[in-house]
């Protein structure tokens, strides 16, 4: 229907979407050995206790028919968090703050919505379908503590492709300056949803 809230929300943050959804070109594979799991269980290990930390950049979802984008903030204290998505043009946002008690999401032009899970709140108020308990461990390059994962690996021996919980996410771009280096562009999909994070800069604590 016109009036849903997805399609409200698509038409608030619709100016950025084409750029995060743009196709790119297909990325380095390679199959998973003795070394490069090595690699990375190293990387999870020195990662594991990162629990304070704040990111910014883009994010873009889509449902394959209606999506929308925009700047985005995310600062995780500990099992607390805080997501914030703007508006380029119209300055609109929604914050959606939380923990093990539950969550709050605001900026509904309902009034805020609370519930016990994020994941819910979000897909009832937007029509979204975001992994929000996996995407924190997927959005530093780590595999979740959830359902078995399947890796390939970049010509960078970093992880470019993880397949898990019925999600395929793909890491487009690392920054290899960083010790461990971390993802700056995660495309995780499961059809037909797609939620794609560009990373401007990390701020560990």
């Amino acid at each position: 229907m016109s009036g849903s809230p997805l399609l409200r929300v698509g038409r608030v943050f619709a100016v950025v979407l084409p750029l995060l959804l743009a196709a790119c070109v297909p990325a380095v594979r390679l199959k998973a050995n003795a070394d490069l799991l090595e690699a990375q269980r190293s990387r999870e290990q020195t990662l594991a206790g990162a629990d304070h930390w704040a990111l910014q950049g883009r994010l873009g979802v889509s449902d394959g028919h209606d999506g929308g984008s925009g700047n985005f903030s995310w600062t995780q204290d500990g099992n607390h968090y805080v997501f914030v998505l703007r508006a380029p043009i119209t300055g609109k946002s929604f914050r959606l703050s939380g923990g093990p008690d539950g969550a709050l999401l605001e900026g509904l032009d309902g009034g805020a919505l609370q519930g016990p899970d994020a994941e819910v709140l979000l897909r009832k108020a937007l029509g979204w379908e975001v992994p929000l308990r996996n995407l924190r461990a997927w959005v530093l390059g780590l595999r979740a503590d959830g359902g078995p994962a399947k890796l390939s690996f970049g010509a960078n021996r970093l992880p470019s492709l993880l397949q898990q919980d019925g999600w395929t996410v793909d890491y487009r771009v690392w920054d290899d300056n960083r010790h461990p280096p971390l993802p700056t562009k995660v495309y995780a999909a499961k059809p037909p949803y797609k939620v794609r994070l560009s990373i401007e800069s990390w701020q560990f604590q």
